[in-house]
């Protein structure tokens, strides 16, 4: 009987084969039992309104290099107007040293000492002499005048220069933006896209209860202040009369807890019950700076954002801002920060209808106060110019240029 033959050893490769296909197995398994979980409407909506915000800050950003493109674009035509004025002028005194040299050449041929002898008329030779006399200080005079603008010419031509340099690269710097911009738009949406109508209703009903949550904490802080400004005028009021009867030598009558009713000419005190919160406070009368402003914010709202927007038909934030005062005739600069620069700075206590507001700590975004707490704002792309509480945002402060 033969001998049987033991199983040989599986080769390396096969081994190999076989330890990779357990590993994929378990790997696979692995990543079946422990799949990344669905995004939830919350966290999408907190990367779109992360993307939005992002994309703002780019687009303020571009706002302001295409607001120093412009200007630098008016420096550089002015520049290069006064370069080609400068050129017409050294060409005009080329062509009178052009003139001035040959009549010195011609002039100047023969020593003037063997012209004086040679010349039948004496009298006529001196006063052609002064002439010449005059011609070489007209030389002289040309020269001069040409070397300065000459110098004033390369200066102007060297400055043209570093201006379109400036410009180009402000140029690169504007495409390099609003190509983060349409990037972070772009995956805004695509978030947005993968979301049912039904989802996409369920974000929009939360940024509603939101807004209306601000509006009420708002109204609620309003009256409390209320309040308390008429408890302290009510107390300064009965310190007063207590000081003015004890000057008087009489004794201040006891303090009651009840109200006392006014005398018949006494007017009654001002009702505390605050006026009813409207989503949509009226624009201010006709007259005045603050009314033109109000009233021109007013007539945008329900019209679209569109970025780097200033009107008619759409607004980005500081472009809707800006033109609200241009339509009161002042002159506001292009971009949320550079607005924050300019005027007196207001306490949140003192805000008047026609303030702007700003928020974030890096201040991108401003709107127009209209009272009760609220501003009219161009919000991002995809929503409309509305009236929002100003304290939905990161509230950072306002001004009254």
């Amino acid at each position: 009987m033969g001998k049987r033959r033991k199983p040989s050893p599986p080769s390396r490769a096969r081994m190999a084969v076989l330890t990779t296909a357990v590993a994929g197995g378990a790997v696979l398994a692995s990543g079946t039992a422990h799949a990344e979980p669905a995004p939830t409407l919350a966290s999408v909506k907190e990367q779109v309104d992360r993307l939005n915000e992002e994309a703002e800050q780019a687009i303020e950003r571009f706002n302001g290099f295409q607001e120093k493109q412009q200007k630098l674009q008016g420096e550089a035509n002015r520049i290069q107007e006064k370069v080609a004025r400068g050129q017409e002028a050294m060409n005009e005194l080329r062509t009178q040293l052009g003139v001035v040299g040959a009549e010195q050449y011609r002039n100047n041929g023969i020593d003037p000492g063997i012209q004086l002898m040679l010349d039948s008329d004496p009298a006529s030779y001196l006063g052609r002499a002064s002439v010449q006399d005059q011609v070489a200080g007209s030389w002289t005079d040309l020269l001069k005048r040409a070397q300065d603008e000459q110098r004033k010419l390369d200066q102007e031509r060297t400055e043209a220069a570093a201006t379109l340099a400036d410009l180009d690269a402000v140029g690169a710097s504007l495409n390099a933006q609003k190509n983060q911009i349409q990037s972070k738009l772009a995956q805004s949406e695509a978030l947005l896209n993968k979301l049912s109508a039904e989802e996409r209703a369920k974000i929009n009903a939360q940024e509603a209860a939101d807004k209306a949550k601000a509006a009420a904490q708002q109204a609620a802080a309003a009256e409390r202040a209320k309040a308390a400004d008429k408890e302290a005028a009510d107390k300064a009021k009965a310190a007063a009369a207590a000081k003015e009867t004890a000057g008087k030598g009489g004794t201040p009558a006891p303090q009651t807890a009840a109200p006392q009713t006014p005398a018949a000419n006494t007017p009654a005190p001002a009702a505390s019950t605050p006026a009813p919160v409207t989503n949509t406070p009226a624009p201010p009368a006709a007259g005045g700076r603050a009314a033109a402003i109000v009233q021109f914010a007013h007539a945008q709202l329900g019209k679209p954002y569109g970025w780097s927007k200033t009107g008619p038909s759409s607004f980005d934030c500081s472009g809707l801002t800006g033109a609200a005062y241009r339509a009161a005739n002042v002159s506001l600069p292009r971009t949320s920060q550079e607005q924050w620069k300019i005027g007196t700075r207001i306490g949140r206590g003192d805000l008047q209808p026609g303030d702007l507001v700003f928020f974030y700590p890096d201040l991108h975004h401003v709107g127009v106060y209209i009272g009760d707490g609220k501003m009219i704002h161009a919000p991002r792309t995809g929503k409309n110019i509305e009236v929002l509480p100003i304290g939905v945002m990161p509230y950072m402060g306002a001004v009254r240029p």
